[in-house]
Order: structure tokens, then sequence, then C-alpha cells
């Protein structure tokens, strides 16, 4: 531990945004870095715990206090070289993950966890801007294929563990670039999609083969993997959207979050889409769902110039600050206000919408009720909402089975996930294995890197019947 009184002579400082005023104006990244000497006294407030609850509260289990006390040496290359030895895109859990390793940092229990996440994405930030980034080449070549399906963060982690194995891995991609959710359901504002094209091209250089507008089930056979392939990884996502089947839900403006986000990030990239436009330019915005979802829904439809925005939670309003003695180190129940939430939108909670009503085929109001804690309505709380334009953000029930999942006849679990578990991440086909949301369902981003690595390892144990993969 480099500074062993750190945590009492220095307050947790984090990370700034731009002005609302002006970040609006466009979709670039707003968080404004902290400076060096900033970086080096957040990293001397790690205690280096007896146990390290970050390890576990993280899901890649990264070496925080190890590589907290090498950016407050200095030793910023070695920090990012231990920073990748759990995390292949430490890029994107900088910027996007919630951070449960803060949750579980010992110094939440007074609520001043180290900056880890600012720490993290510093790291890496300046690795890049260093050249420290380079090609992992295999020491030697399998002669091994294996088929990755999907190219979000499980099945990129996944595809360049594989690669750095020594097998010849193809990723096959039903969009016309990679990333997944990381490029087309976050928003600009949040992760510039540059960041993805360069680890998409440090991956290539590693010896990853991309197809793109490759939809497997669709435009692809999934026989044509088994045939071609030694081992077949499903990393395709959890993407069918939980919906809200009321009386109205037919009418012109109700969209599901993941037709209208995507919209707009492919606009700020340049790339055509064939949909209409979903647009809330103008209009009055009301999102249905209070999660991460939600949020970037708020965000872009700010960026668009809604004229209001409304978010509306089923669930009650949680508490402000967690019971750190009951939850603690664990992912806590707390009001979690993100950016968005600050650029113009209001919040309510305890609140079922239960139908909507328009003119002329178009969406105009929403009948909603108060409820209780058990999600009853409320005799006499009814109440009315103008819209323009609704957004349905309640999260994915479980990946698209139509298709790829048919055509392969693998087993689902209750929850209509591929089935799988998280030692041999065998599916109940032959060679086919599974990682990411399609296997556990809706989750994080840094998740879906733990399980495509762990799969990767499990892949390559089952081509070589042995592997030096971390899990």
């Amino acid at each position: 531990m480099g500074k062993v009184t750190g945590f009492l002579e220095f307050e947790r400082t984090d990370r700034k945004y731009a002005p609302v005023e002006e970040r609006l104006r466009n979709y670039n990244e707003f968080v404004i870095p902290l400076p060096a000497d900033a970086l080096k006294q957040q990293a001397a407030r790690c205690m280096n715990c007896g146990i390290p609850f970050c390890h576990t509260g993280c899901p890649v289990n990264n070496q925080i206090p190890d590589w907290n006390d090498l950016v407050y040496l200095d030793d910023w290359q070695r920090a990012a070289q231990n920073l990748h030895s759990t995390n292949n895109f430490p890029e994107f859990t900088g910027r996007v993950c919630p951070a449960p390793c803060e949750e579980a940092c010992t110094l939440n229990l007074e609520d001043t966890p180290v900056t880890i996440k600012t720490i993290e994405c510093a790291i890496v930030d300046k690795a890049f801007e260093n050249g420290w980034v380079k090609p992992d080449l295999p020491a030697r070549k399998t002669g091994r294929k294996v088929a990755v399906v999907g190219s979000g963060p499980a099945g990129l982690a996944a595809a360049q563990q594989l690669a750095r194995a020594g097998h010849d891995v193809h990723v096959f991609e039903k969009f016309a670039k990679a990333g997944g959710l990381l490029r087309y359901g976050i928003p600009d504002f949040k992760l510039e999609k540059h960041l993805i094209d360069r680890r998409v091209s440090l991956m290539e250089s590693e010896g990853v083969t991309f197809h793109y507008g490759a939809h497997v089930g669709v435009t692809v056979k999934a026989k044509e993997l088994l045939d071609g392939f030694d081992a077949v990884v499903l990393a395709g996502g959890a993407e069918k959207p939980r919906d809200l089947p009321i009386p109205g839900r037919e009418l012109d403006g109700i969209h599901f979050a993941m037709d209208f986000l995507p919209q707009q990030n492919r606009r700020v990239g340049e790339e055509a889409f064939d949909a209409t436009d979903i647009l809330a330019t103008g209009k009055k915005v009301v999102v249905i769902g209070g999660g991460d979802t939600g949020s970037d829904c708020i965000g872009t439809s700010a960026r668009q110039g809604a004229t209001s925005i409304v978010q509306l939670e089923i669930l009650p309003m949680p508490p402000e600050r967690a019971d750190k003695l009951t939850t603690w180190p664990n992912w806590p129940l707390k009001l979690r206000t993100s950016s968005s939430h600050h650029e113009g939108a209001s919040r309510e909670f305890s609140v079922l919408t239960e139908k909507f009503s328009g003119e002329n085929g178009k969406v105009k109001t929403l009948h909603c009720v108060r409820v209780d804690d058990k999600m009853k309505p409320i005799p006499g709380s009814q109440f009315q909402i103008e819209a323009d334009l609704v957004l349905l953000a309640m999260g994915f029930v479980h990946p698209v089975k139509e298709g790829m999942l048919a055509e392969l006849g693998v087993a689902l679990d209750p929850r209509g996930n591929v089935k799988a578990d998280t030692e041999a991440y065998r599916t109940s086909i032959d060679k086919v294995f599974a990682a990411g949301d399609m296997r556990r369902g809706q989750s994080l981003v840094v998740w879906a890197i733990r399980e495509g690595r762990q799969a990767a390892r499990a892949v390559d144990e089952f081509l070589m019947g042995v592997s030096a993969l971390p899990r």
C-alpha cells in the first residue's frame, strides 16, 4: 500500500460533468477526467484491506488494491498490465459500469468509497495514449476453429481470449458493426464508439475475423457453424423486450426503448437504417421503466429537444441511503440518480399505467394509478399524463428464440435463457457453448465480460484438454 494514512488525509473526489446546457448540444462524452495529481491522491485512499471486498464486488475480480498502489507509485504501465490481466475492456467498464466494486469498498461504510471506476478508466486511457496496449499474439496456432455468435461484450471477450489461446476465431454479427448493445444500445454520450472501433481493430490484429451482416439463423444457417467449426459460442444477448400489453398499446408513438436508442446511435455513426424515424423533438415524452435503459432514453430525448420528459417506475421510491450494516458489501437497493436525470426529467414512483388513449391513431394520454408496496392499485388515485411519445424501457425477458435457437433446438432454462452452467458453459448441443446475457439473462457489461472470459477457458479445455486461460 502506497500511503497507509491516505484514506484519513484525502477526501473522496470524483470526476465532474460538463454543464447541462453545454452537453445537451451534442452526443459527445461529457465526463471531465481528474488530473494526474488528483488521481494519485484518490489511489492513495485505498486501504489494501486484509479482505479486499472490492475483489468479489467486481464480477471480473479486478485486483483493485494492486493497481491503486501502482497508480500511487506513478507506475501506470504496470497498473495497465495488471488491469488487463482480469478485464479485457476496461475502457468500457470505466465508462458504463455501475461500479459494484465501489459499493463493496470498505470505505463505503462511510459513504466515501475509493473512486475505483475513475482510476480504472484513467489507467486504460493512459495505456492507449502511450501505446502500451498492443496485440497479444499466441506463441502457436492450434489449428482449431471457433465461431462466436454476437459481438457484444461477452462475444468480444470470448473471441479475444480464444484468439490469444491460438484458435482461429470468427465472430458473426448480424449488424453492420461490432459492439452489440455497447454500440447500438448505450448512447454515445456515455460511450463514444471510436473506443469500440479501436478495440476491434486490435482484436483483428490478434487474428479475430469479424463477419458483419451475418445473422445466424436468418441469413446464415446455424448448421453451417456446426459443420464448419470445432466449437460454437452463443453470445447473442437477451434481446426480447418486456412489453406492456394494455388497452391502446397499438397506438402510434409507443415504442420499445431498443427501437428508439439504436436509431440515434446510428445517426451519430452515420449508419443507415430502414425504420421510420422515432424522434422526441418537440414532443412530450414518457419513459416507462426506471433502470439504466430508461435513463438513456431520458438523455437521448433531452438532446433531441423534447418539450417535457417524465419517467415512470412501478416500484416504490428506494431510500436515498442504503442500510449499510444490512447490505454491505453486496449491491444495495437505494435511489440512483444518473446524469440524465439532471437534464430535465421528472420521476414518478409507484405508478402503474392502466391504458393508453389517443386521437387519429396516435397516443395522447397515459391513464395511470398509484400502487402500494405490493403493486396493488390504490383506490381513487387515478391520474393522467399527456404524451406524444412513450418509450417502453422495462427490461428484457430472454433471448430471441426464433431463428438460431429454434434451429439449433438448444435447451432453455425456466426463464427462457439458453441452459448452461458457469463451469463448462456447455449447452445441450454438442460443442455449443453459451455466455453472457443469452445464458444468464439481462445483466451488466462487466458480467458479460466475465462470462465471455470463463466460457473461453471452457471452450479451450474442450478443444485442447487443458487451458492456460484464466477464469
